[in-house]
Protein backbone atom coordinates (compact mmCIF):
# COMPACT_ATOMS: atom_id res chain seq x y z
CA UNK A 1 0.00 0.00 0.00
CA UNK A 2 3.19 1.90 0.01
CA UNK A 3 2.34 3.84 -3.45
CA UNK A 4 -1.44 4.90 -2.38
CA UNK A 5 0.02 6.41 0.66
CA UNK A 6 2.78 8.38 -1.12
CA UNK A 7 -0.26 9.48 -2.95
CA UNK A 8 -2.40 10.38 -0.52
CA UNK A 9 0.37 11.99 1.42
CA UNK A 10 1.17 14.42 -1.99
CA UNK A 11 -2.74 15.23 -3.26
CA UNK A 12 -4.52 15.09 -0.39
CA UNK A 13 -2.82 15.38 2.92
CA UNK A 14 -5.45 17.02 4.39
CA UNK A 15 -8.60 14.64 3.51
CA UNK A 16 -10.63 14.53 0.17
CA UNK A 17 -12.92 16.57 -1.55
CA UNK A 18 -16.79 15.05 -1.20
CA UNK A 19 -19.47 15.79 -4.19
CA UNK A 20 -22.86 14.61 -5.33
CA UNK A 21 -22.54 12.65 -8.56
CA UNK A 22 -24.64 15.28 -10.13
CA UNK A 23 -21.77 17.90 -9.61
CA UNK A 24 -19.25 15.79 -11.85
CA UNK A 25 -21.57 13.33 -13.89
CA UNK A 26 -24.72 13.14 -16.28
CA UNK A 27 -27.53 10.54 -14.82
CA UNK A 28 -28.95 9.27 -18.03
CA UNK A 29 -32.55 6.72 -17.67
CA UNK A 30 -33.19 4.22 -20.56
CA UNK A 31 -36.20 3.17 -22.11
CA UNK A 32 -37.53 -0.18 -23.33
CA UNK A 33 -39.48 -0.59 -26.89
CA UNK A 34 -42.96 -2.12 -27.17
CA UNK A 35 -42.45 -5.98 -26.83
CA UNK A 36 -45.54 -6.62 -28.76
CA UNK A 37 -43.88 -4.65 -31.96
CA UNK A 38 -41.86 -7.76 -33.86
CA UNK A 39 -39.81 -5.21 -35.61
CA UNK A 40 -38.17 -3.60 -32.58
CA UNK A 41 -36.67 -6.67 -31.59
CA UNK A 42 -36.39 -9.10 -34.17
CA UNK A 43 -32.65 -8.99 -36.31
CA UNK A 44 -31.87 -6.01 -33.69
CA UNK A 45 -27.94 -4.73 -33.74
CA UNK A 46 -28.13 -2.67 -30.88
CA UNK A 47 -27.40 -3.91 -27.68
CA UNK A 48 -30.20 -3.50 -25.28
CA UNK A 49 -29.54 -3.84 -20.97
CA UNK A 50 -32.56 -5.03 -18.63
CA UNK A 51 -31.57 -4.48 -15.11
CA UNK A 52 -31.25 -7.61 -14.17
CA UNK A 53 -27.89 -7.78 -16.40
CA UNK A 54 -25.96 -5.42 -13.84
CA UNK A 55 -25.26 -8.49 -11.54
CA UNK A 56 -22.86 -9.61 -14.39
CA UNK A 57 -20.07 -6.57 -12.88
CA UNK A 58 -18.75 -5.50 -16.16
CA UNK A 59 -21.07 -5.65 -19.21
CA UNK A 60 -19.36 -6.46 -22.20
CA UNK A 61 -22.22 -7.84 -24.46
CA UNK A 62 -26.21 -7.56 -23.46
CA UNK A 63 -28.84 -10.44 -23.60
CA UNK A 64 -31.02 -8.55 -26.15
CA UNK A 65 -30.34 -6.27 -29.21
CA UNK A 66 -32.77 -4.01 -30.49
CA UNK A 67 -33.50 -2.57 -34.08
CA UNK A 68 -32.77 1.16 -35.33
CA UNK A 69 -36.83 1.46 -35.24
CA UNK A 70 -37.05 0.29 -32.09
CA UNK A 71 -34.72 2.74 -31.12
CA UNK A 72 -36.40 4.82 -32.18
CA UNK A 73 -39.56 4.60 -30.82
CA UNK A 74 -38.51 5.22 -27.38
CA UNK A 75 -36.81 7.38 -25.13
CA UNK A 76 -33.95 5.56 -24.75
CA UNK A 77 -30.35 6.44 -25.76
CA UNK A 78 -27.11 5.26 -26.71
CA UNK A 79 -24.75 5.06 -23.64
CA UNK A 80 -20.77 5.41 -24.33
CA UNK A 81 -18.65 2.39 -23.54
CA UNK A 82 -16.96 2.78 -19.91
CA UNK A 83 -20.55 4.17 -18.32
CA UNK A 84 -21.97 3.22 -14.55
CA UNK A 85 -24.97 1.65 -14.92
CA UNK A 86 -27.27 1.52 -11.61
CA UNK A 87 -30.69 -0.52 -11.42
CA UNK A 88 -33.29 1.82 -9.94
CA UNK A 89 -35.59 -1.15 -8.60
CA UNK A 90 -36.51 -4.24 -8.05
CA UNK A 91 -38.04 -6.37 -5.09
CA UNK A 92 -35.14 -8.60 -4.88
CA UNK A 93 -31.65 -7.38 -4.43
CA UNK A 94 -31.27 -5.81 -8.01
CA UNK A 95 -31.99 -2.12 -6.63
CA UNK A 96 -28.82 -0.36 -5.63
CA UNK A 97 -26.92 -2.92 -7.84
CA UNK A 98 -24.08 -1.17 -10.12
CA UNK A 99 -21.87 -2.60 -13.23
CA UNK A 100 -19.38 -1.06 -15.37
CA UNK A 101 -19.89 -0.83 -19.33
CA UNK A 102 -17.55 -1.71 -21.90
CA UNK A 103 -19.82 -1.12 -24.73
CA UNK A 104 -21.91 1.01 -26.40
CA UNK A 105 -25.13 0.24 -25.68
CA UNK A 106 -28.84 1.69 -24.29
CA UNK A 107 -30.85 0.57 -21.15
CA UNK A 108 -34.51 0.09 -19.88
CA UNK A 109 -36.21 2.96 -17.96
CA UNK A 110 -35.49 0.76 -14.69
CA UNK A 111 -31.18 1.61 -14.95
CA UNK A 112 -29.44 4.83 -14.86
CA UNK A 113 -26.32 5.43 -16.18
CA UNK A 114 -23.65 7.75 -15.07
CA UNK A 115 -21.59 9.54 -17.47
CA UNK A 116 -18.37 10.70 -15.47
CA UNK A 117 -16.53 14.06 -16.64
CA UNK A 118 -13.03 13.46 -17.41
CA UNK A 119 -12.06 14.31 -13.04
CA UNK A 120 -13.39 10.91 -12.19
CA UNK A 121 -12.58 7.77 -13.56
CA UNK A 122 -15.99 5.65 -13.85
CA UNK A 123 -14.23 2.48 -12.43
CA UNK A 124 -13.23 3.96 -9.31
CA UNK A 125 -16.91 5.38 -9.46
CA UNK A 126 -18.39 1.47 -9.91
CA UNK A 127 -15.90 0.06 -7.05
CA UNK A 128 -17.09 3.24 -4.87
CA UNK A 129 -20.40 2.50 -5.13
CA UNK A 130 -20.32 -1.10 -4.83
CA UNK A 131 -19.67 -0.23 -0.96
CA UNK A 132 -22.59 1.87 -0.69
CA UNK A 133 -25.28 -1.13 -1.85
CA UNK A 134 -26.96 -0.90 1.27
CA UNK A 135 -27.01 2.67 1.67
CA UNK A 136 -28.21 3.27 -1.34
CA UNK A 137 -31.31 0.69 -1.06
CA UNK A 138 -31.75 2.88 2.26
CA UNK A 139 -32.71 6.41 0.46
CA UNK A 140 -34.44 5.05 -2.24
CA UNK A 141 -38.28 5.66 -1.72
CA UNK A 142 -40.90 3.78 -0.46
CA UNK A 143 -41.17 0.28 2.09
CA UNK A 144 -37.94 -1.56 1.90
CA UNK A 145 -38.92 -4.52 -0.68
CA UNK A 146 -40.37 -2.29 -3.58
CA UNK A 147 -38.82 0.97 -3.12
CA UNK A 148 -37.24 2.38 -6.01
CA UNK A 149 -33.98 4.93 -6.61
CA UNK A 150 -34.84 8.10 -8.93
CA UNK A 151 -32.13 9.75 -11.12
CA UNK A 152 -32.51 12.67 -8.35
CA UNK A 153 -31.68 11.01 -5.56
CA UNK A 154 -28.65 9.44 -7.64
CA UNK A 155 -27.81 13.09 -8.33
CA UNK A 156 -27.48 14.21 -4.94
CA UNK A 157 -25.71 11.25 -3.76
CA UNK A 158 -22.27 12.26 -2.28
CA UNK A 159 -18.91 10.45 -2.72
CA UNK A 160 -15.00 11.29 -1.94
CA UNK A 161 -13.38 12.25 -5.01
CA UNK A 162 -9.81 11.90 -4.71
CA UNK A 163 -7.23 13.34 -7.17
CA UNK A 164 -7.07 11.21 -10.16
CA UNK A 165 -3.71 9.88 -9.87
CA UNK A 166 -5.27 7.84 -6.65
CA UNK A 167 -8.64 6.92 -8.39
CA UNK A 168 -6.49 5.35 -10.70
CA UNK A 169 -3.99 3.68 -8.60
CA UNK A 170 -7.09 2.46 -6.52
CA UNK A 171 -8.68 1.10 -9.77
CA UNK A 172 -5.58 -0.73 -10.58
CA UNK A 173 -5.35 -2.91 -7.15
CA UNK A 174 -8.83 -3.68 -7.39
CA UNK A 175 -8.93 -4.73 -10.65
CA UNK A 176 -5.79 -7.09 -10.29
CA UNK A 177 -7.99 -8.18 -7.30
CA UNK A 178 -10.84 -8.93 -9.62
CA UNK A 179 -9.03 -10.77 -12.52
CA UNK A 180 -7.70 -13.10 -9.40
CA UNK A 181 -11.10 -14.20 -8.37
CA UNK A 182 -11.89 -14.15 -12.34
CA UNK A 183 -8.92 -16.98 -12.78
CA UNK A 184 -10.06 -18.92 -9.10
CA UNK A 185 -13.89 -19.17 -10.64
CA UNK A 186 -13.34 -20.61 -14.21
CA UNK A 187 -10.68 -22.80 -12.35
CA UNK A 188 -13.79 -24.16 -9.93
CA UNK A 189 -15.84 -24.07 -13.18
CA UNK A 190 -13.45 -25.96 -15.21
CA UNK A 191 -12.88 -28.54 -11.90
CA UNK A 192 -16.77 -28.58 -11.50
CA UNK A 193 -17.31 -29.76 -15.27
CA UNK A 194 -13.99 -32.62 -14.61
CA UNK A 195 -15.94 -33.54 -11.57
CA UNK A 196 -19.09 -34.12 -13.98
CA UNK A 197 -17.14 -36.11 -16.49
CA UNK A 198 -15.54 -38.28 -13.57
CA UNK A 199 -18.87 -38.74 -11.93
CA UNK A 200 -20.47 -40.04 -15.13
CA UNK A 201 -17.49 -42.61 -15.62
CA UNK A 202 -17.57 -43.45 -12.29
CA UNK A 203 -21.58 -43.97 -12.04
CA UNK A 204 -21.68 -45.88 -15.50
CA UNK A 205 -21.72 -50.06 -15.53
CA UNK A 206 -22.51 -52.39 -18.62
CA UNK A 207 -24.03 -55.40 -17.86
CA UNK A 208 -21.33 -57.02 -19.65
CA UNK A 209 -19.29 -55.81 -16.90
CA UNK A 210 -20.72 -58.58 -14.62
CA UNK A 211 -22.69 -55.55 -12.37
CA UNK A 212 -26.34 -57.18 -11.51
CA UNK A 213 -29.29 -54.08 -12.59
CA UNK A 214 -32.60 -54.39 -10.38
CA UNK A 215 -35.41 -52.34 -10.14
CA UNK A 216 -35.40 -50.29 -7.17
CA UNK A 217 -38.07 -52.03 -5.71
CA UNK A 218 -36.22 -55.33 -5.53
CA UNK A 219 -33.43 -53.63 -3.65
CA UNK A 220 -34.92 -50.27 -1.91
CA UNK A 221 -38.34 -49.14 0.01
CA UNK A 222 -39.91 -46.28 -0.89
CA UNK A 223 -41.64 -44.34 2.26
CA UNK A 224 -43.61 -41.33 2.47
CA UNK A 225 -42.77 -39.13 5.06
CA UNK A 226 -45.56 -37.94 7.65
CA UNK A 227 -47.93 -35.00 7.49
CA UNK A 228 -47.31 -32.07 9.15
CA UNK A 229 -48.10 -28.21 9.31
CA UNK A 230 -46.23 -25.72 10.89
CA UNK A 231 -48.70 -25.28 13.73
CA UNK A 232 -47.39 -28.51 14.65
CA UNK A 233 -43.82 -27.97 14.77
CA UNK A 234 -42.00 -27.99 18.25
CA UNK A 235 -38.44 -25.73 17.77
CA UNK A 236 -35.57 -27.77 17.52
CA UNK A 237 -32.65 -28.12 15.12
CA UNK A 238 -33.51 -31.51 13.19
CA UNK A 239 -34.35 -29.95 10.17
CA UNK A 240 -37.86 -31.13 8.17
CA UNK A 241 -37.43 -31.56 4.82
CA UNK A 242 -39.90 -31.67 2.18
CA UNK A 243 -40.29 -30.96 -1.66
CA UNK A 244 -37.08 -29.05 -1.81
CA UNK A 245 -32.95 -28.70 -1.56
CA UNK A 246 -33.37 -27.03 1.66
CA UNK A 247 -35.92 -27.55 5.22
CA UNK A 248 -38.92 -26.23 5.55
CA UNK A 249 -38.48 -25.62 8.88
CA UNK A 250 -36.81 -27.50 12.07
CA UNK A 251 -38.19 -29.58 14.17
CA UNK A 252 -37.87 -31.37 18.02
CA UNK A 253 -38.18 -34.32 16.52
CA UNK A 254 -37.05 -37.13 13.64
CA UNK A 255 -38.51 -39.81 11.96
CA UNK A 256 -35.59 -40.87 9.69
CA UNK A 257 -32.18 -41.43 10.83
CA UNK A 258 -29.10 -42.27 10.06
CA UNK A 259 -28.15 -41.72 6.32
CA UNK A 260 -31.41 -41.25 3.70
CA UNK A 261 -32.00 -40.01 0.21
CA UNK A 262 -34.87 -38.18 -0.28
CA UNK A 263 -37.10 -37.76 -3.44
CA UNK A 264 -39.26 -34.96 -3.68
CA UNK A 265 -42.50 -35.91 -4.52
CA UNK A 266 -44.25 -32.94 -5.60
CA UNK A 267 -44.50 -29.33 -6.90
CA UNK A 268 -41.92 -27.92 -8.76
CA UNK A 269 -39.01 -29.83 -7.85
CA UNK A 270 -40.71 -33.20 -8.11
CA UNK A 271 -38.09 -35.69 -8.67
CA UNK A 272 -35.56 -33.85 -7.02
CA UNK A 273 -32.64 -36.32 -5.02
CA UNK A 274 -31.37 -34.65 -1.75
CA UNK A 275 -29.41 -36.41 0.88
CA UNK A 276 -29.24 -36.33 4.15
CA UNK A 277 -26.80 -37.52 6.59
CA UNK A 278 -28.14 -36.62 9.83
CA UNK A 279 -31.24 -37.24 11.25
CA UNK A 280 -34.19 -35.64 9.75
CA UNK A 281 -38.43 -34.98 9.95
CA UNK A 282 -39.45 -35.97 6.49
CA UNK A 283 -43.03 -34.92 5.59
CA UNK A 284 -43.93 -34.70 1.59
CA UNK A 285 -41.52 -36.20 -0.12
CA UNK A 286 -40.26 -39.94 -0.35
CA UNK A 287 -37.23 -41.56 1.88
CA UNK A 288 -35.47 -44.53 -0.50
CA UNK A 289 -34.32 -46.93 2.01
CA UNK A 290 -32.01 -49.47 0.31
CA UNK A 291 -31.16 -52.98 1.25
CA UNK A 292 -27.95 -52.55 3.41
CA UNK A 293 -27.00 -56.02 1.93
CA UNK A 294 -26.59 -54.70 -1.50
CA UNK A 295 -26.60 -51.12 -1.51
CA UNK A 296 -25.05 -48.58 0.38
CA UNK A 297 -27.02 -45.29 0.95
CA UNK A 298 -24.72 -42.31 -0.72
CA UNK A 299 -23.74 -44.94 -3.42
CA UNK A 300 -28.01 -44.70 -4.28
CA UNK A 301 -27.95 -40.70 -3.87
CA UNK A 302 -24.89 -40.68 -6.35
CA UNK A 303 -26.88 -42.54 -8.38
CA UNK A 304 -29.77 -41.26 -9.07
CA UNK A 305 -28.29 -37.83 -9.07
CA UNK A 306 -26.19 -38.33 -11.66
CA UNK A 307 -29.93 -39.38 -13.65
CA UNK A 308 -31.33 -36.35 -12.22
CA UNK A 309 -32.84 -35.29 -15.58
CA UNK A 310 -34.40 -38.40 -16.23
CA UNK A 311 -35.92 -38.78 -12.65
CA UNK A 312 -37.37 -34.65 -13.09
CA UNK A 313 -38.47 -35.88 -16.48
CA UNK A 314 -41.02 -38.35 -14.35
CA UNK A 315 -42.98 -35.26 -13.37
CA UNK A 316 -47.20 -35.75 -14.53
CA UNK A 317 -49.80 -33.44 -13.99
CA UNK A 318 -50.40 -29.86 -15.29
CA UNK A 319 -51.29 -28.03 -12.12
CA UNK A 320 -49.01 -29.53 -9.49
CA UNK A 321 -46.63 -31.56 -10.77
CA UNK A 322 -45.94 -35.03 -9.26
CA UNK A 323 -43.48 -38.35 -9.90
CA UNK A 324 -45.47 -41.84 -8.87
CA UNK A 325 -43.77 -44.38 -6.72
CA UNK A 326 -44.73 -46.88 -8.94
CA UNK A 327 -42.68 -45.41 -11.90
CA UNK A 328 -39.60 -44.76 -9.10
CA UNK A 329 -40.06 -48.57 -8.04
CA UNK A 330 -39.89 -50.05 -11.76
CA UNK A 331 -36.73 -47.81 -11.93
CA UNK A 332 -33.88 -49.90 -12.99
CA UNK A 333 -30.09 -49.29 -11.25
CA UNK A 334 -27.06 -51.29 -11.16
CA UNK A 335 -26.44 -52.85 -7.95
CA UNK A 336 -21.90 -53.25 -8.06
CA UNK A 337 -20.28 -55.03 -5.45
CA UNK A 338 -20.68 -53.29 -1.83
CA UNK A 339 -16.69 -52.53 -2.11
CA UNK A 340 -16.51 -51.08 -5.78
CA UNK A 341 -19.65 -48.79 -4.14
CA UNK A 342 -18.01 -47.99 -1.28
CA UNK A 343 -14.73 -46.78 -3.73
CA UNK A 344 -17.19 -44.88 -5.95
CA UNK A 345 -18.31 -42.67 -2.61
CA UNK A 346 -15.20 -42.09 -1.31
CA UNK A 347 -13.95 -41.21 -4.90
CA UNK A 348 -16.77 -38.38 -5.14
CA UNK A 349 -17.08 -37.41 -1.71
CA UNK A 350 -13.55 -35.76 -2.30
CA UNK A 351 -14.32 -34.46 -5.93
CA UNK A 352 -17.63 -32.92 -4.18
CA UNK A 353 -15.90 -31.22 -1.64
CA UNK A 354 -12.78 -29.99 -3.67
CA UNK A 355 -15.71 -27.95 -6.01
CA UNK A 356 -18.84 -27.37 -3.38
CA UNK A 357 -17.37 -27.40 -0.04
CA UNK A 358 -17.05 -23.68 0.90
CA UNK A 359 -14.70 -25.34 3.72
CA UNK A 360 -12.19 -27.08 1.32
CA UNK A 361 -10.65 -26.96 -1.69
CA UNK A 362 -11.19 -24.09 -4.39
CA UNK A 363 -14.47 -23.06 -2.57
CA UNK A 364 -12.83 -22.25 0.51
CA UNK A 365 -9.50 -20.38 -1.48
CA UNK A 366 -12.29 -18.38 -3.74
CA UNK A 367 -14.44 -17.59 -0.68
CA UNK A 368 -11.39 -16.31 1.07
CA UNK A 369 -10.19 -14.22 -1.87
CA UNK A 370 -13.41 -12.50 -1.57
CA UNK A 371 -13.29 -11.60 1.78
CA UNK A 372 -9.55 -10.49 1.15
CA UNK A 373 -10.88 -8.29 -1.68
CA UNK A 374 -13.75 -6.75 0.39
CA UNK A 375 -11.39 -5.96 3.53
CA UNK A 376 -9.49 -4.19 0.83
CA UNK A 377 -11.78 -2.36 -1.27
CA UNK A 378 -13.22 -1.31 1.75
CA UNK A 379 -9.86 0.49 2.95
CA UNK A 380 -9.19 1.47 0.23
CA UNK A 381 -12.17 3.42 -0.10
CA UNK A 382 -12.75 5.04 3.09
CA UNK A 383 -11.38 8.48 3.06
CA UNK A 384 -11.86 11.43 5.45
CA UNK A 385 -13.18 14.24 4.08
CA UNK A 386 -11.13 17.77 3.92
CA UNK A 387 -12.42 20.56 5.59
CA UNK A 388 -15.01 22.86 3.80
Amino acid sequence: MSLLDDLITEHCPQGVLFKTIGEFAECVAGATPASGVPAYWEDGTIPWMSSGEVNKGTVYFTDKLITQAGYDSCSTRIVPARAVVMALAGQGKTRGTVARTRIELCTNQSLCSILTAPSVDSDFLYYFLRTQYQALREVSSGDGSRGGLNLRMIRSYRIPVPPLPLQRAIVNVLDRFTELEAELEAELEARRRQYGHYGHELLTFRRHDSVAFAPLADVATFRRGTGITAAGISPGDVPVVANGPAPVYFHSQSNRTGETVVVARSGANAGFVSFWPHPIFLTDAFSVDPNSDLLVPKFVYYLLRSRQAHLSGMRKGAGVPHVRVKELEAYEIPVPALPEQKRVVAVLDNFDALVNDLSVGLPAELKGRRQQYEYYRDKLLTFEEAPA
